[in-house]
């Protein structure tokens, strides 16, 4: 089953499960240099790296200032939205889908790409800053997250994230990100 959109898969054991078509539009190449996954309670679930020539904050620092990010982005985007008279307090948590969001933003020397799940995950994919709209590549990352370990029965939901199935399928998909 794939709940951004696509075809649904058949319920097999996670193990036997194919890996969910990649979008179409992806190529050879990789643009992507760092993976984020959060859970709704800012814990990072996964973090992987493929291109980071600096590393300039410890692992714990870097992920407490992409969630404060993240948080802050999201609560400046919904406080602004137009769209709505409702604005409540800057800075009061929102619920997913609540609200204005925001999907990536860019400076001279890395794009950040964000989305967050109807059940409060959310991920961020850096990327080189000419790389496009990497929507469809979020969602599919969401799936193979979805398919290798939110439906493997020995994953713990809040914890680290060690299945070798998923980082074998995240990494394969990776390299075919234009």
């Amino acid at each position: 089953m794939q709940f951004f959109g696509g075809s649904s898969l058949t319920s097999v054991a996670p193990e036997a499960s194919p890996a969910p078509a990649a979008p179409p539009g992806t190529g050879t190449g990789s643009n992507a240099q760092v993976l984020y996954v959060f859970n709704r309670n800012g814990v990072c679930l996964l973090y992987r790296e493929w291109h980071r020539p600096l590393r300039t904050l410890d692992p714990t620092q870097d992920h407490k200032l992409m969630f404060g990010l993240l948080f802050s982005l999201r609560s400046f985007t919904a406080k602004i939205d137009p769209t709505t008279a409702e604005k409540g307090n800057l800075g009061v948590p929102l619920l997913p889908g609540q609200g204005c969001s925001f999907y990536s933003f860019k400076t001279n020397t890395y794009k950040l790409n964000f989305m967050e799940s109807p059940s409060g995950i959310k991920l961020i994919l850096i990327t080189h800053p000419r790389t496009g709209d990497q929507r469809d590549s979020l969602k599919h990352i969401y799936n193979l997250y979805v398919e290798y370990v939110v439906k493997n029965p020995l994953y713990a939901p809040g914890t680290l994230i060690k299945c070798e199935l998923f980082n074998k399928h995240l990494d394969q998909y990776v390299r075919t990100l234009i």
